[in-house]
Order: C-alpha cells, then sequence, then structure tokens
C-alpha cells in the first residue's frame, strides 16, 4: 500500500487547512516516479468553495508548464462547455487525478493514482462541492470504484459521499476526447452539461 502523502510530504503539519496549504505540501511530493520528469505539480485551479468541481485524468505538456489544469486545447474545450451553462471557470475548482504530467502524455500508472489519490481525497473535503463532473475513465473509475466505461457511465447521476460530505458524480467525456471524435462525441458533452445545470439547480 503506497503511503499517504499527507503524512509523508515535509509540509504534512500544514496540509489539511486550506487549499493553498495542500497545494504547498502537494509541491513536494515525490512518491511516484511521475515527480521525476515533472516541471511542476499541477495541483489545481478554481474556487474554494465552488459548488461544481471537474475532475480530469493529468497534466499535459502546457498544464505541466504553466502549472493549471485544462490549460491546453483540452481546456479551452472545456471552458466553452462550463461557459455555455451559464458559467465561468472562476466559478468552479477544476483538479486532476494525478498531479504530475505522466511522459509523453501517456495514461497514468495504477501505482501512480493510487499515490496522488490522497491530494485529490483532500482537494473534495476542503471544496465540499455539490456536484462533481468527471472527465473521461481515469476519475470516473477512480471516484466510483468501477470498471465500467464512461462512454456506459456518460451523463449518468451517482450518490456519492467523502468525509461525511454527500454530492452527486456526473462522468462526461473528456475534451480531449471529445476533440478527437468530433461532431457525436461534442454533441453528448454538451448535452452531458445541461444535464450538470440541472442537477446543480435541485442538489
Amino acid at each position: 500500500m503506497t503511503s499517504d502523502p499527507l503524512s509523508t510530504s515535509p509540509h504534512s503539519a500544514h496540509a489539511g487547512a486550506t487549499l493553498p496549504e495542500v497545494a504547498a505540501a502537494a509541491s513536494t511530493c515525490t512518491l511516484c516516479k511521475l515527480a521525476g520528469g515533472r516541471t511542476q505539480v499541477v495541483f489545481g485551479v478554481g474556487r474554494a468553495d465552488a459548488e461544481l468541481m471537474f475532475v480530469g485524468e493529468g497534466p499535459g505538456e502546457q498544464e505541466d508548464l504553466k502549472g493549471e489544469p485544462f490549460v491546453g486545447r483540452a481546456g479551452q474545450l472545456l471552458t466553452q462547455l462550463i461557459e455555455g451553462i451559464g458559467l465561468t471557470r472562476a466559478d468552479v475548482y477544476i483538479a486532476n487525478v494525478v498531479k504530475c504530467r505522466p511522459p509523453g502524455n501517456r495514461d497514468p500508472h495504477p501505482d501512480e493514482i493510487e499515490a496522488c489519490a490522497p491530494w485529490l481525497d483532500r482537494q473534495l473535503e476542503l471544496v465540499r462541492p455539490r456536484v462533481i463532473v468527471t472527465l473521461g475513465n481515469f476519475a470516473t473509475k477512480l471516484l466510483l470504484q468501477t470498471k465500467e466505461g464512461i462512454t456506459k457511465l456518460r451523463g449518468t447521476e451517482f450518490a456519492f459521499t467523502r468525509a461525511g460530505h454527500a454530492a452527486i458524480v456526473i462522468p462526461t467525456l473528456h475534451p480531449s476526447a471529445v476533440l478527437r471524435s468530433g461532431g457525436r462525441a461534442l454533441a453528448e458533452a454538451r448535452a452531458d452539461f445541461v444535464h450538470v445545470k440541472r442537477a446543480l439547480v435541485r442538489a
């Protein structure tokens, strides 16, 4: 079992109080091999008390350079989808399953996801969103503890509880997959975001 980053980080004494403190602790995390190839940790961005939180897979090249999730082409599409339901990036919180860029933008390995999971757990505990949108397979499988693929689960609501806080999880396609597939995938993503907007009203 991989150790909990919040207990092994040199900043662990300050890791739990606020998002900036957790981000500072995460910035020196070396608990998996991704630490050796990163430019910087890409922790998360957005409103600390957001009602809507997005969880993606991991940072790409642009994110690794800038230190912010979803700033490349996929991020531009995510921003458009968020704006399409009457919100802005400033209204939501955006994070990833892994906080360091996998080499060549490959899929994160199971041991890397396990090592990084406590950071995401802490983000969820501190933000306490009412609705969580998982972007793609990796985030969906981690939060829902399922082996089902995103194409089967997308657009469906799932109950989720973390640290006594209840939320709704709505999986949708990763923006990168939408960019690769185009037409129908984009229509599906837009429909999922309309579902997200309705869930926010009800949650």
